[in-house]
């Protein structure tokens, strides 16, 4: 039955209450339970908050409401945000001198959902152009539309986001018509490039390679953070393989805190697959530097080796991939996808069967928060670890 629209104006964001948590899980198993029934849908949300990507105040989950009942129901439509660490670096003026490189929190969107009944009332793009007000500084933001009634209230410990991405399986322009003020300024798409490989019938030894856990991952992360932040510092501004020509600064994601590590136990959950071995990722013994992780996505199936991250050059790349086709094959998985390879590497990738495409869904999007405008903003390590 589909309801009459409700002005606009009379709406607002609301962090949601724990019954409004637990009623959006409810309502989005259908769309995004695959083969689990509630039951486990709903034991899976719950393990997953408690994680360290999500617990201690990480995840909020905001509902768009009745301004004179914000804790109902009924409300019309909600979305995730994750509050995570980041990393921007600012081009240095001189060739001589190193980038500037800043910590700094961004969120990550998810679940952005409206129940068919409330469907084409515009109450998710209302949903989306609100939410800038409640995840970053309002400093660089337009001026609130009138249109709209008052601005959300800020919650303490869910602003001063500089940035925030999302993975949009509705196309592009959804997310990018939900500005702050308008149909201007919303999310933009960046990479949506997968790269992938079938897998065939050929073995390898295991010599000079480390097959990794989920808890040697954890300290390779913590590594793996340490160097894309001196990779930053000496950034080129200028490079044909950007999608911004000069940019203004170049923002990532990192896969510490739990980022990269919950795509595991998501994917697998109430599942009776098996990883051989129960290694999720690998590292070269002659080159630390040359190392990968990845998840599986096995809805709808057959299930697919996804990389989460993946750090190679030209030289060790083929040894690596070889190796990772080899985890699939070993699972009995029979493709693996890379997610916006480096430049460097795609035609390395094509002589070692890789066929990369443009994605059609998962689509990275993401607006920039700080000074200037986000189509000035390069997406470095664009990789699947950022997905949520």
């Amino acid at each position: 039955m589909i309801e009459p629209k409700i002005d606009l104006a009379s709406l607002s964001l609301f962090p949601a209450t724990r019954a409004q948590v637990e009623e959006s899980w409810h309502r989005t198993w259908s769309q995004w339970g695959g083969t689990l029934s509630l039951t486990e849908y709903l034991a899976r949300e719950v393990e997953m908050e408690s994680m360290d990507h999500a617990k201690d105040g990480k995840l909020i989950t905001w509902v768009l409401a009745p301004r004179d009942d914000p804790t109902t129901l009924d409300f019309m439509c909600s979305c995730e945000a994750f509050k995570r660490s980041g990393l921007v670096a600012y081009p240095s003026p001189s060739t001589s001198e190193l980038n500037l490189v800043h910590e700094v929190t961004y969120y990550a969107i998810a679940s952005v959902f409206t129940p068919p009944s409330k469907r084409g009332r515009g109450y998710a793009s209302h949903m989306m152009h609100l939410l800038h007000w409640v995840i970053a500084s309002r400093d660089n933001l337009p001026k609130f539309p009138e249109a709209w009634g008052a601005p959300p209230e800020q919650v303490p410990g869910a602003i001063e986001g500089l940035f925030s991405c999302l993975y949009s399986d509705v196309g592009e322009d959804f997310y990018r018509s939900a500005g702050p003020g308008g149909k201007e300024g919303g999310w933009e798409t960046r990479g949506a490039v997968s790269t992938i490989w079938d897998v065939g019938a050929e073995e390898g030894d295991d010599d000079g390679w480390l097959w990794l856990t989920q808890e040697q991952l954890n300290r390779l992360w913590d590594c793996d953070a340490e160097r894309i932040n001196k990779e930053l510092e000496s950034m080129l501004t200028s490079d044909t393989s950007y999608e911004v020509e000069r940019p203004a600064a170049f923002v990532t994601c990192l896969p510490t805190n739990g980022v990269c590590g919950f795509h595991i136990p998501r994917s697998t959950y109430a599942s009776d697959f098996f990883m051989a071995g129960g290694f999720w990722g690998i590292q070269s013994l002659n080159d630390p530097n040359t190392y990968a992780s990845w998840s599986v996505d096995l809805r709808p199936p057959p299930p697919i080796l996804i990389v989460t991250r993946l750090c190679a050059s030209e030289e060790t790349f083929p040894g690596l991939i070889a190796k990772i086709i080899q985890a699939a094959r070993r699972s009995g998985i029979g493709k693996v996808e890379v997610w916006k390879l480096g430049e460097g590497l795609k035609g390395v990738a094509e002589r070692t069967g890789g066929q990369t495409v443009i994605r059609n869904e998962h689509l990275p999007q993401i607006v920039w928060y700080g000074s200037g405008a986000t189509g000035n903003i390069e997406w470095a390590y664009n990789e699947k670890f950022g997905w949520c």
